[in-house]
């Protein structure tokens, strides 16, 4: 199965469920890129919502794949504060399950390490500290994540540069 998305060089995966508001900071995050002007040639942004899960397993199984995958997405880390940006490794990312489209779902963490230790991909998974994730629908994104949005987008932009994928 080829995918058009897989044969790009660098692909950007915003995941997170903007109806649970800090949640959804991954999918803010694409908006803000595209709203800057198209990607460069050899990169595709993706706003992957809830579906991160379905994405990485059709990636998994593709024989073509990208050469750096970056996710985008909330994480929670006890000494951070509301709207810092950090990166995290794959085997960092933890399977606990924060509601029932996480990211640090076991399956969707599974994915990323058989990306990450069974294939040339290099999986880069970038988050913000969120200062709430509501457990029932509440959209919009809290101020200080809401800050956040154009200073992950800055980051993205230049690792893209710096992987020589601009």
């Amino acid at each position: 199965m080829n995918h058009p998305l897989f044969s790009q060089k660098c692909v950007v995966l915003g995941c997170g469920n903007p109806l649970l508001g800090d949640d959804g900071f991954g999918p803010k995050v694409i908006e803000h890129l595209e709203a800057l002007g198209p990607p460069p040639p050899t990169t595709a942004y993706v706003d992957a919502g809830t579906a991160v899960r379905d994405i990485l397993f059709d990636l998994l199984l593709s024989p073509e794949k990208p050469q750096l995958l970056i996710i985008v997405d909330t994480g929670h880390h006890p000494e951070k504060a509301p709207g810092e940006i950090f990166e995290i490794r794959v085997d960092q990312v933890q399977p606990a399950k924060i509601h029932d489209f996480s990211l640090h779902q076991f399956p969707t963490t599974n994915l990323l390490k058989e990306l990450s230790e069974h294939t040339d991909v290099r999986v880069r998974v970038w988050v913000v500290q969120p200062a709430v994730i509501p457990d029932r629908v509440s959209e919009g994104l809290s101020e200080p994540v809401a800050r956040a949005v154009p200073r992950m987008a800055e980051r993205i932009l230049e690792l893209i540069r710096q992987e020589g994928c601009a």
